[in-house]
C-alpha cells in the first residue's frame, strides 16, 4: 500500500483528486422480493402504521426514539405529516409485498454530500416486521441506493449504547463498531451515550453478495425459515 505524507513527513489519507459531492437522496420507491420502500405519506400509510405499531402493547418500540408513543391516532398522524414533509431525515414507509400494508419506517439522515457520508436511522419496525426477511431486505435496499445509485463512501448507524437490539442488528447487517460517544444527547429526560457503526463503499461489494445470498429463495425452507444465517454467509466470503 502506498503511504502518503505531508511536508513534515506525517502520514495523510489517500488522495481524492477526482472526488465529486454525492447527490442528495430522493423520495423514490425501492423494491425487492419481500418489501417495497415508499416515500412516507400520511394519507397512504398512517392507518397501517398506527395499527401495526399498536401491536406492541408495551410500547417498547418507542423506548430509544426521541418521540412517541402517541396518545391517539390524531397525534400520530400529525407527527407523521411533519415527518413526511422532511428532507433530512428523509422518511420511507416499509411495505410488505404480500399484504401491501405498511409495517414500519426508516430514513436517511445527516447527509454530508461533500464528504460522501450518510446515515440510516429513525428505524421503527412493528412486531409484524421484526425478524422477517422484509426487515433485512429494507436495510439492504437502502444501502444499495446509497452506495450504488448515489455514490456515498460511508454509511452510518448510530443508536443509544443501551439499545442492545439495535446494536445487535447493526453487527448482523455488517456494520463495524467504531466506539461510544459519551453523553452525546439528552432525550426523554435521560442521558444517551451513542454507539457508532459504519459500512464503507469498499466493504459494500462483499456485503451485497452476502445479502443477496441470504435473501435468495433457496435460503429459505418451505416454512419460510432461513437455512443459513446472514452471519454464516458473511463468514464464508
Amino acid at each position: 500500500m502506498i503511504k502518503h505524507h505531508n511536508k513534515l513527513g506525517q502520514p495523510i489519507g489517500h488522495p481524492m483528486d477526482n472526488w465529486q459531492p454525492c447527490p442528495t437522496p430522493s423520495p423514490i420507491e425501492m423494491s425487492g422480493s419481500f418489501c417495497q420502500l415508499q416515500p412516507l405519506n400520511c394519507a397512504k400509510h398512517a392507518e397501517d402504521l398506527y395499527s401495526h405499531f399498536q401491536l406492541d402493547s408495551e410500547n417498547k418500540i418507542w423506548t430509544y426514539l426521541p418521540y412517541g408513543p402517541f396518545k391517539d391516532f390524531s397525534e400520530f398522524s400529525n407527527w407523521l405529516t411533519q415527518k413526511s414533509q422532511s428532507q433530512d431525515p428523509l422518511f420511507f414507509a416499509i411495505i410488505d409485498k404480500n399484504s401491501g400494508r405498511a409495517l414500519g419506517v426508516a430514513s436517511f439522515l445527516r447527509m454530508v454530500e461533500n464528504n460522501g457520508v450518510i446515515e440510516v436511522g429513525h428505524i421503527n419496525y412493528s412486531p409484524k416486521l421484526q425478524k422477517t426477511p422484509a426487515a433485512t431486505e429494507a436495510m439492504y435496499l437502502m444501502m444499495q441506493y446509497a452506495f450504488e445509485e448515489l455514490g456515498y463512501r460511508r454509511y452510518e448507524w448510530k443508536c443509544d449504547s443501551l439499545n442492545n437490539g439495535s446494536r445487535n442488528a447493526a453487527t448482523r447487517l455488517g456494520f463495524t463498531f467504531e466506539g461510544i460517544f459519551r453523553q452525546a444527547l439528552i432525550y426523554k429526560g435521560r442521558n444517551r451515550d451513542t454507539a457508532w457503526y459504519s459500512i464503507t463503499d469498499q466493504e459494500w461489494p462483499a456485503l451485497k453478495t452476502a445479502f443477496e445470498s441470504w435473501l435468495a429463495s433457496s435460503n429459505f425452507n418451505e416454512q419460510g425459515v432461513q437455512i443459513k444465517s446472514l452471519g454464516e454467509i458473511q463468514k464464508q466470503r
